[in-house]
């Protein structure tokens, strides 16, 4: 597949399924990745050629919790998304609710935030999305800080890491659709070990 794409890139070119005749095409390319495709190219699983060949103009995205100064703006961009169809009257999300979304780490990426919101357009009842609509995870506060020793206490420091451990892994098998390789690579983890705490965190479908 890659020398396919390499010849249609270099040459605007292919021969469709089936049939002798050359089309040629006039496009541009615009490819995205989560991989670091200089390591794969260097442990050969990327072709040199082809990636020379994309590399034309790179733009680096660093993840959400490097750039909270966009979480306003995807906020708002997914409250008009799931409002339609609805008739909440819900005009916004209050500051203390959009401080939390800014001090979290966001390991899901926007995929989470995405999540994140809409749950809370969900659950909300006012005009304003607050806290108290936000996923546990984002709670950060003192109380939630309580909460989480109170609910710690007789445990050993396996079962205490139980939870948290089961929402970071979920969260990055939600941010890569799924694929558990990827989410792995995100967690700097390989594969068997996140098969491994999956199935000890349950989280293995049947």
């Amino acid at each position: 597949l890659q020398v396919k794409l390499l010849r249609v890139l270099q040459e605007r070119s292919f021969e469709p399924v089936g049939s002798n005749t050359t089309q040629h095409v006039d496009v541009r390319v615009v490819l995205a990745t989560h991989h670091d495709l200089a390591a794969e190219v260097e442990a050969g699983r990327f072709r040199e050629d082809l990636y020379y060949r994309i590399h034309v103009v790179t733009i680096e995205l660093p993840p959400l919790r490097e750039r909270i100064a966009d979480i306003p703006l995807l906020v708002d961009y997914f409250l008009l998304k799931y409002l339609q169809g609805t008739d909440k009257p819900i005009e916004g999300i209050t500051r203390e609710a959009m401080e939390r979304m800014q001090r979290y780490s966001w390991p899901g990426n926007v995929r989470e935030l995405e999540n994140a919101v809409e749950r809370a357009v969900v659950l909300c009842r006012q005009t304003l999305i607050g806290v108290e609509d936000l996923p546990p995870t984002l709670a950060g506060d003192e109380l939630a800080t309580a909460d989480l020793i109170a609910a710690t206490v007789g445990k050993t420091l396996q079962e205490a890491l139980k939870e948290p451990e089961k929402k970071l892994i979920q969260a990055a098998l939600t941010a890569n659709d799924g694929n558990r390789q990827a989410a792995a690579r995100q967690l700097g983890i390989n594969r068997t070990t996140l098969y491994k705490k999956m199935k000890r965190l349950g989280l293995l479908q049947r």
